[in-house]
């Protein structure tokens, strides 16, 4: 049975780009903490934003999707989930929001993540919270053809994994000399190669991800979604893990990949979420003024649909109105026309 200690491993992970997006983490992180010190209430509708995003990515990820419609009334409780997929997006949304609510309150524990994992389920009348029952194994599809790329821990021996993983974590965490944000991506490495569940694996993993970082201090998640970062960025995520599993077995597996990977995606969530709160900032929060700072603080042309994904919570209708208006005020500049038109800041129109 394979052993877990992250105390004799962790300073192998200490390459020249991971120290360099440790030391970029740390810094954000100030500049978050400051800016919801001074301002929390600018953050109410970053928080909702993520809440739907979030949902969405992690479940469209295991390829479980639904209406843009029905997964905004979902998140927002405002309709009962109806088919099966509805009801384990409605199922993410709970632990989620127990999480955000409760994080210092719930330990990296085996009961605690079957409790999870157990409410994870509870629209779908299927039994949660309990380990895999069979063993199972992890397959990529090549050239059409489906092929086991890793075989997870047995049945049998799931229970005794998941208990000494947490113990590793707890151990390792105590040691103040560790960064907690090494130990993160290396316990979630381990969770997902011990796949203890026979589904929601990959959910959980990112769930438990969420959790230990809120309850090491870094909460950028509850505002910008750091599971749409991993969907946005699949291929590499599975790549990551493909890498750091290889010899997981016999215990001479290479975390840099992964470690390296979920650094990566914390670093765009903190540098997303300084430039939101910057346009909120300038733009005082009303929507035409957020589009109107989104396409200044742009350096060159921005397109529609980028507009969009920078607001996702500002309707089509309202940006375009915004655009007509900007165009016809000569505030900014119309490049192109149809599907290519992009737009850009008049700066002729300040002097």
């Amino acid at each position: 049975m394979r052993t877990y200690n992250y105390t004799d491993k962790w300073q192998k992970l200490l390459t020249p780009e991971i120290v360099g997006l440790l030391t970029a983490i740390h810094e954000y992180k100030g500049e978050q903490t400051l800016f919801i010190e001074t301002k929390p209430d600018v953050l109410t509708h970053l928080l909702e934003i993520a809440k739907v995003q979030s949902t969405e990515a992690s479940n469209k990820i295991e390829g479980i999707y639904t209406s843009d419609d029905r997964i905004k009334k979902i998140v927002s409780e405002k309709t009962m989930p109806r088919t099966r997929s509805e009801q384990e997006i409605a199922g993410y949304r709970d632990v989620l929001a127990t999480i955000h609510e409760s994080h210092d309150y719930i330990q990296p524990k085996p009961s605690i993540i079957l409790q999870l994992h157990k409410n994870l389920y509870k629209y779908t009348g299927l039994e949660g919270g309990r380990y895999k029952s069979s063993d199972n194994v992890i397959t990529e599809e090549i050239n059409g053809e489906k092929h086991v790329r890793f075989k997870p821990v047995d049945a049998f021996e799931t229970p005794f994994a998941v208990e000494n993983l947490c113990k590793a974590y707890e151990e390792a965490l105590s040691d103040e000399k560790i960064d907690p944000l090494l130990i993160i991506p290396m316990f979630v490495l381990d969770f997902l190669s011990i796949h203890p569940f026979n589904d929601g694996n990959g959910r959980m993993s990112r769930l438990l991800t969420l959790l230990l970082l809120y309850r090491s201090g870094y909460i950028v998640g509850k505002y910008i979604s750091i599971e749409k970062l991993i969907e946005q960025t699949k291929e590499t995520y599975y790549d990551a893990l493909k890498y750091s599993s290889i010899n997981w077995h016999e215990e001479t597996n290479d975390y840099i990949p992964f470690v390296q990977y979920t650094l990566g995606v914390i670093v765009a969530a903190y540098k997303d979420f300084s430039a939101r709160t910057k346009v909120l900032t300038l733009s005082g929060g009303s929507k035409s003024d957020r589009v109107r700072a989104v396409i200044k603080e742009k350096i060159g042309n921005i397109t529609k649909s980028e507009i969009i994904k920078e607001c996702p919570d500002i309707s089509k209708i309202t940006i375009e109105r915004a655009l007509k208006e900007m165009v016809n005020n000569n505030e900014i500049i119309k490049i192109g026309g149809g599907r290519y038109t992009s737009y850009v800041w008049n700066w002729e129109n300040e002097k």
